[in-house]
């Protein structure tokens, strides 16, 4: 008879090399989890919904090449009601809705331990399971906060998704904790981040707060993707802007847009503090100080910072 607790060795040398496969590469790997994140209100459900139904239609997403090849979605939800919200969001996204499951929990609620998820991904072969928020489906008496209550949770969703092959995006809405970084914002155990292979936040654009940008803090199997935004208007709907440049910690509001612009000005004045830089060096230098383009740009335009061709080529000078 063998024994749980009985020594098993694996010979690396014996492990296949298999490639990661994604339904949208960086952001969002197959047979993994994927974590939503952002403050209530910021369109995290508007946009997975787009999400879903351009699975649905085979349409591409921003930043791809390839159409999506169609597929059933699974998604719940604990927040809004499937007829009066999700539907008319779905249908104004364009999904087809015969390619939209939800499991049935008139009779009981689900959890994220519950054997219906998986059984529910086998029988419709959904590549893309959506669970909306996070803290509805952990389960009454699972402290979110515990780490060896968490733990398990997510080894077992993540044994799922691996054995099914599809893709598990949780949402999931973020903490009050300014300042901090955006993986230490989430919710409960950082466990819950750590369990996940992609982690992506949502938040507005304080200068305009119908743009929302998508930031992908989190990437354990790809380089992480560039920001993209979308627009989310009361009367036009949502709508995909595309790549934007915008600084992390102005999305999280841990930092104001001025404090962010000073930071520039004053990393602009001690690099041309003794003579005139080249140009591709000030960029490096912003990157390597988290500075994007967009608000070095800025700073330069507020310091009056002249560009100069010279021999060596372009150069900043103050």
């Amino acid at each position: 008879m063998e024994h749980e607790n009985e020594l098993k060795l694996i010979n690396m040398s014996d492990v296949e090399v298999t490639e990661v496969k994604w339904l949208w590469k960086p952001y969002i790997p197959i047979g993994k989890i994927t974590i939503i994140q952002g403050d209530p209100g910021e369109g995290k459900t508007t946009m997975i919904l787009a999400i879903a139904s351009a699975l649905t239609t085979g349409a591409i997403l921003p930043l791809s090449e390839e159409a999506l090849e169609c597929s059933n979605v699974i998604y719940q939800t604990a927040e809004d009601g499937l007829s009066d919200t999700i539907k008319p969001r779905l249908l104004a996204a364009g999904a087809d809705c015969t390619k939209v499951i939800v499991i049935d929990e008139s009779h009981k609620e689900l959890t994220l331990s519950d054997k219906r998820i998986e059984e529910a991904i086998m029988e419709t072969s959904a590549q893309l399971l959506i669970i909306d928020p996070l803290q509805a489906y952990l389960g009454s008496g699972v402290d979110m906060h515990r780490a060896n209550e968490i733990r398990p949770i997510f080894k077992n969703l993540s044994s799922v998704a691996e054995r099914t092959g599809c893709a598990i995006v949780i949402i999931g809405h973020m903490n009050k904790a300014g300042g901090t970084k955006g993986l230490y914002r989430g919710l409960g155990s950082i466990d819950i981040t750590a369990a996940a292979r992609s982690v992506l936040l949502v938040g507005r654009v304080r200068a305009d707060p119908t743009i929302r940008v998508m930031a992908q803090i989190k990437s354990s199997l790809a380089p992480e993707g560039k920001k993209i935004a979308f627009k989310l208007e009361e009367e036009n709907g949502f709508a995909w802007i595309g790549e934007y440049d915008i600084d992390l910690d102005e999305l999280l509001g841990g930092s104001s847009t001025e404090s962010v612009l000073k930071r520039a000005e004053k990393l602009i004045k001690e690099v041309l503090d003794d003579g005139a830089k080249a140009s591709d060096y000030v960029v490096e230098r912003a990157k390597e100080n988290q500075i994007s383009q967009r608000t070095l740009k800025t700073a330069k335009k507020n310091l009056e910072v002249k560009s100069i061709k010279t021999k060596e080529g372009w150069k900043w000078q103050l």
